[in-house]
């Protein structure tokens, strides 16, 4: 997970991305411009995690993905497929 020095909420308060309910998406917004956000969700997704705000997603999000899509393996290839399919378009 090398990924995890780069994530713009590595100095942030664990309490502040582990909240519940409607807060998750206030606390999504640390993740907006955060050069790792992709893997981070990717982990999270590949990993089952299913507490607080991972890869700007909240819980609800993640578990939405995962029942939209149980085909996939890999979220990192998920996620490449789909940027490299957008800039393809």
């Amino acid at each position: 997970m090398a990924w995890v020095s780069k994530a713009l909420c590595r100095a942030t308060d664990p309490d502040e991305l582990f909240v519940r309910g409607a807060a998750q998406r206030k606390a999504a917004v640390i993740c907006r411009h955060c050069p790792v956000i992709a893997e981070c969700g990717a982990d999270a997704l590949d990993n089952r995690v299913e507490f607080g705000v991972w890869g700007g997603m909240t819980e609800r999000q993640r578990r939405a993905l995962l029942k939209q899509h149980p085909e996939v393996v890999s979220w990192s290839e998920f996620f490449a497929a789909q940027r490299k399919h957008r800039s393809v378009s």
